[in-house]
């Protein structure tokens, strides 16, 4: 018979280990509760946890019932929990400056005078530019290693995919634009009549940014560190957008935690009295519930019932804990 073979519980307790959890899947199956609800867990642990919102559309102050944009904000009435939803706008004026400098700088070692401005602008209108904004918060907040875990609530599962992905796409990227730079500042040397070494920002820059890259990758990559979990409902495009995702984030080298189940009716609460349409949503369930457990096969981690009131405030979450760490 299909069953939870290791519960959200036991895998987090086999893993005394692991820092860095992510919440994904697709828009409305209940992420940010997910991962509000873990990090409440962890917090009862008497780890010092951090739950941080990647999702541009934030809804952990709403969660949360306090305003937590911005900074990170001590959670009220939960001892040894912080939440963040992270915002962009600070770096990306900074990275606006930042390329601006380096396009300056660029443009005069090749001996090119214009204007660096419209690059800039055009640049940072591309929406990418905001999802790169947010992985470098997100690796700042990892960095700097303040807290015993890191929740993440992430945005909707090709997003998550992305800003993730960051890390080993910006890797290869960086590692051309070395090579590149290094032949022109050798080719420049050659040319020159004095034969002085000069100093080189920009390749300064890409060293320290190849570096960075690979300690987020590694982070990323550590099994003994890092969870990816997937939530879904018992419907078709829910279940459809993790198996196409999931292998991604195996080739990625993304470890992946495992599946939620949220929103299940139950049954023995259903009577044949019930109204037809209730009968019938169990009925459609029970047939996509089937499909999980072959598709997901020992990776599903807790299946969670559909409450009678939608999840919110602190009184909320530590009522839906239960639920989600059985065992």
């Amino acid at each position: 018979m299909a069953g939870i073979d290791k519960s959200m519980a036991q895998y987090v307790k086999d893993r005394p280990g692991l820092k860095y959890i992510f919440f994904g899947g697709k828009g409305g199956v209940g992420k940010t509760v997910m991962a509000g609800v873990t990090a409440m867990w962890f917090a009862q642990q008497g780890r010092k946890t951090m739950l941080a919102s990647t999702n541009p559309v934030h809804s952990l102050s709403g969660l949360l019932d306090q305003n937590v944009f911005g900074q990170p904000t001590a959670v009220k009435g939960v001892p040894n929990l912080w939440a963040y939803e992270i915002d962009t706008k600070e770096t990306i004026e900074r990275s606006k400056a930042d390329i601006k400098n380096k396009i300056q700088w660029f443009l005069k070692f090749a001996e090119i005078s214009t204007q660096a401005d419209q690059f800039v602008e055009s640049a940072t209108m591309n929406p990418a530019f905001e999802e790169s904004a947010m992985f470098e918060n997100m690796i700042e907040l990892m960095f700097k290693d303040e807290y015993d875990v890191y929740v993440f609530d992430t945005a909707p599962t090709a997003n998550a995919r992305r800003l993730l992905g960051m890390s080993k796409v910006y890797s290869l990227w960086v590692n051309k634009m070395m090579k590149s730079r290094d032949e022109a500042r050798s080719l420049r040397e050659m040319l020159s009549f004095t034969k002085k070494k000069e100093e080189d920002p920009l390749m300064d820059y890409l060293i320290s940014f190849r570096d960075r890259m690979a300690h987020a990758q590694k982070l990323l990559t550590d099994k003994a560190l890092t969870s990816f979990f997937f939530v879904t409902l018992p419907e078709a495009l829910p279940i459809a957008v993790i198996k196409r995702f999931i292998n991604w984030f195996h080739d990625f080298g993304i470890p992946v935690g495992g599946v939620l189940v949220n929103m299940v009716i139950q049954k023995d609460q259903v009577l044949t009295s019930s109204p037809e349409f209730v009968r019938n949503r169990v009925a459609m369930q029970d047939a996509y519930m089937d499909q999980i457990w072959s598709d997901f096969n020992g990776q599903v981690r807790a299946v969670i019932p559909l409450l009678d009131n939608e999840v919110r405030g602190v009184k909320g979450l530590e009522n839906f804990v239960k639920h989600t760490f059985v065992g």
